[in-house]
């Protein structure tokens, strides 16, 4: 049977897809009663990336006390919720086995419903949280998301809370793992998203001019190529002594690099928004916490009617309020899972 909606509905969000541990308790899909995230930053810092085997083996020993927290600041217990939604893909293999093996182990504890979400899914559903300025409503639909993060920098259309159509992917490098490269090359550390735009701060974006990829007849996105040309601008500049460029280059550099992925996003989606003439835009991804992305996105939005609908930034990057909404949406629509839900480390080609 399907999980009844209660007046007060309350889902348990479990994330746990990459480095981050997060557990959140969260009222009729859109009131957040708690949100606790446990980030590995500072370990992962350390190697200039995330290091699978250490991400799983924190999750596994972080996850059981992240979880009583937020049912502590929720004010409630395991007797008092409706339902379990967990992250089961895409993302780091160890990573989701540790979360959704806990999720199942409450399952079979307390035999509340158990349901398995996809992670981009649980991007979007953030949009839906009361704790955003304008969040998205149903009547609000149809609408076009561009979910930007490290793995994917993807358009879909939303029909329903649980009903959407991919219209533009990756095709290559996604605009995170874009940032988290061009980061790399110049030196300025891990994540790349946060390093680049605090560069970027006190350069010009226009020093240098970088390309904005465009695959013909598509919305799709590749940015291989752009990525590409920074390191060839790099080793230019560096010449035969291989000299690091100085301080004021370097933010030169990352503003430009900064301003052609913004522009190449911003011209995708607008297109989409033109072709399928809705008139509510969301954005949702770790990238989506940029601030040159939402104000360029913003300005485009007003001048053709268009309403933004912006997560804060702590919706952006990885959460479990976002689990927990689109948990309570696709337990009102279809039978919960059981011990047999699996996690897969790809995406499929349709959410």
């Amino acid at each position: 049977m399907t999980c009844a909606c209660a007046s007060e509905e309350l889902i348990l969000g479990i994330e746990t897809s990459c480095d981050e541990t997060a557990t959140a308790v969260v009222k009729d899909g859109r009131q957040v009663l708690s949100s606790i995230i446990a980030s590995q930053e500072q370990i992962h810092s350390l190697f200039g990336g995330i290091v699978p085997e250490i991400a799983s083996r924190k999750h596994t020993e972080l996850l059981m006390s992240v979880t009583q927290k937020a049912l502590d600041q929720a004010q409630v217990s395991f007797d008092n919720l409706s339902g379990i939604a967990v992250t089961n893909g895409p993302g780091l293999i160890g990573s989701l086995l540790v979360g959704v093996s806990a999720a199942k182990a409450y399952h079979a504890a307390t035999g509340l419903p158990l349901v398995g979400v996809n992670h981009l899914q649980a991007h979007v559903a953030a949009n839906f949280a009361e704790v955003c300025e304008k969040p998205l409503r149903e009547a609000d639909l149809p609408a076009v998301c561009l979910i930007v993060s490290g793995g994917h920098s993807d358009l879909v259309t939303i029909a329903h809370a649980t009903d959407y159509e991919v219209i533009g992917l990756t095709r290559d490098d996604a605009a995170g793992e874009a940032f988290d490269k061009a980061a790399r090359v110049l030196q300025l550390g891990y994540p790349g998203g946060p390093a680049m735009a605090k560069a970027a701060e006190a350069g010009n974006p226009e020093a240098f001019a970088l390309p904005r990829p465009r695959i013909s007849d598509s919305l799709d996105f590749s940015f291989s190529g752009l990525k590409t040309a920074l390191i060839r601008q790099v080793q230019e500049l560096q010449g035969e002594d291989e000299a690091a460029p100085d301080e004021q280059t370097v933010a030169d550099l990352a503003a430009s690099f900064q301003a052609a992925v913004v522009d190449t996003l911003t011209r995708n989606t607008m297109q989409a928004i033109e072709q399928s003439g809705v008139k509510h835009l969301a954005i949702a991804g770790g990238v989506a916490a940029n601030r040159l992305l939402r104000e360029r996105l913003s300005e485009e939005c007003a001048g053709v009617g268009v309403e933004l609908h912006c997560p804060p930034p702590e919706l952006c990057t990885d959460n479990a309020v976002m689990v927990a909404v689109a948990g309570h949406y696709l337990l009102m629509t279809r039978e919960p899972d059981n011990l047999d839900l699996d996690v897969f480390s790809a995406m499929p080609r349709a959410c």
